[in-house]
């Protein structure tokens, strides 16, 4: 797109499509994300295209929505999926609203890379086939899902070759009939048909009301940075600016990268993010300033203290499927942006190629139990693309998938480069940990032996990855220098690419 004349919302949104049939286990043209822009001009703007939840719950029947288990290797997590799990899918709007107001080439243009990839088809390689293994019980769980992924009744393996040539055809029509055709048109009524009559919540009216939000983004001061991300109702904004601000009170800078006190200090700041994260921010995500008051002084100085107590005076010596893109170009244009399908609802929308999301079934979004969402509202995400500019221009460009993973993943290559001076291939791919409610997860590359001396394993479930894994992330990120030059580094968990443009 670059070499054509395009910008880097151009290029963005193209590999957002191509990532639809590159990646189509984690992102779909059914499900909702999020890009955060800074433009040439020194604007910042938040489009919110996440999903968002029916107006009512009514069902002539049974609802369609039922348990499967992904084995990520070292761990298991639960997801449902089914008619039921679907929301109001969100992309297609939100890729052709923001390439109307900040592209530049058509979108014949940008949708091509996307079919030639659908009608050629590529070549399964070790990552996708890992995603394919984990999702096999929705990938196979119907007919149509398993035309695609397990044709012949074998799952696809490495080397076996995918396409989606329906999917090439269903650009063709988008580019000539726009976003209407999702909402409006005869796909909207083919999917809320089938909603109605196979045990889902989805109705027309719901398609027909969706809108893309644009929002302010959160903007949130890092010593001489500004940290650009998603504010609420999304949820990873604010707690990755929270424990940004924690771990800034202890003077990171001073810590051997990956020793105890270092380790040490990151899960304490995650352990108390998660606290104050309890105290009332996730009841209170769609009051108006509520980002003002989580990230008010009257609220994170306790917190601060907390973690002065609790390290400070003894030398710090104890203890999600998404796709994200970002990209900058030669005008000063930055891109984050992150979208996900959730896992899937094993639901193909007859003749595109698409599977809807399952986003009704995420224990992370349902806070409140399933089938217990309020109606007709935007879903909180931790989905979080992040800005950090430096002098009013973007420094560094990132993001993350990974669920709950993704607030630390970023946290820590934030960290990583604006604490520790790491360049952004060793701040990307150096050893990631992550805790929650007492469960603490660990990359190798840490010393095990100099952590557990410290105390770390003690009082909490402690697991010690063999290898780097996708649970932690996959964080896809540009950085550009004070003289202009340009770095970019795709994440190896996620399989992750980057590609630089010579002027």
């Amino acid at each position: 797109m670059l070499r054509q004349g395009g910008n880097a919302f151009d290029a963005a949104i193209a590999a957002a499509f191509t990532a639809c049939v590159t990646e189509s286990a984690l992102t779909s043209l059914g499900g909702g994300g999020f890009l955060l822009a800074h433009t040439a001009a020194g604007h910042n703007r938040l489009f919110d295209f996440f999903c968002q939840t029916p107006q009512g719950k009514a069902a002539p029947g049974p609802v369609d929505f039922f348990p499967i288990q992904a084995n990520f290797g070292d761990t298991v997590q639960e997801f449902h999926v089914g008619m039921g799990s679907m929301a109001v899918p969100g992309t297609v709007a939100g890729l052709v609203e923001i390439h109307q107001q900040l592209g530049r080439l058509s979108l014949k243009a940008v949708v091509a890379p996307a079919q030639h990839w659908a009608i050629r088809g590529t070549v399964i390689e070790p990552f996708r086939a890992y995603c394919f293994r984990i999702l096999e019980p929705i990938l196979t769980a119907t007919a149509a899902a398993a035309a695609l992924y397990a044709p012949g009744g074998h799952l696809l393996q490495v080397g076996d070759r995918f396409s989606l040539p329906e999917f090439a055809s269903l650009l063709t029509e988008l580019v000539e009939t726009g976003a209407d055709l999702f909402y409006q048109g005869r796909l909207a009524q083919q999917l809320a048909a089938d909603s109605a009559h196979q045990g889902g919540y989805l109705r027309l009216q719901d398609l027909q009301a969706y809108r893309v939000i644009e929002r302010q983004p959160l903007a949130v001061p890092y010593g001489p940075h500004l940290l650009l991300t998603n504010p609420p109702p999304s949820s990873g904004g604010a707690l990755i600016a929270f424990a940004l601000d924690l771990l800034a009170s202890l003077a990171p800078q001073g810590l051997e990268h990956g020793s105890p006190a270092h380790v040490v200090a990151l899960v304490e700041v995650m352990r108390l993010t998660n606290l104050a994260r309890q105290d009332g921010y996730d009841r209170h995500l769609y009051q108006a300033d509520i980002a003002q008051r989580f990230l008010g002084d009257d609220h994170s100085a306790p917190y601060r203290q907390r973690l002065q107590a609790t390290l400070g005076g003894k030398g710090v010596n104890k203890w999600g499927s998404t796709t994200h893109i970002s990209a900058v170009d030669g005008e000063g244009n930055a891109v984050s942006m992150t979208t996900s399908n959730g896992e899937g609802s094993a639901y193909v929308l007859p003749g595109t190629g698409v599977m809807i999301n399952n986003m009704l079934g995420e224990e992370d979004l349902n806070p409140q139990g399933f089938h217990q969402w309020p109606a007709n509202q935007r879903i909180s995400s931790m989905m979080a693309p992040t800005i950090v500019l430096t002098g009013g221009k973007p420094g560094l460009v990132l993001g993350s998938g990974g669920s709950n993973r993704i607030r630390t993943a970023i946290l820590q290559v934030v960290s990583n480069v604006l604490d520790f001076g790491l360049d952004l291939e060793a701040a990307v791919h150096a050893p990631r940990l992550h805790w929650e409610r007492g469960a603490l997860h660990l990359e190798p590359g840490y010393h095990r032996p100099s952590l557990e001396e410290a105390g770390l394993t003690q009082g909490q479930d402690c697991t010690w990855w063999d290898q780097p894994n996708m649970f932690f992330g996959g964080v896809h990120a540009v950085a550009v220098t004070a003289t202009g030059d340009c770095a970019a580094v795709g994440d190896r968990r996620r399989n992750g690419a980057c590609a630089i443009v010579a002027e």
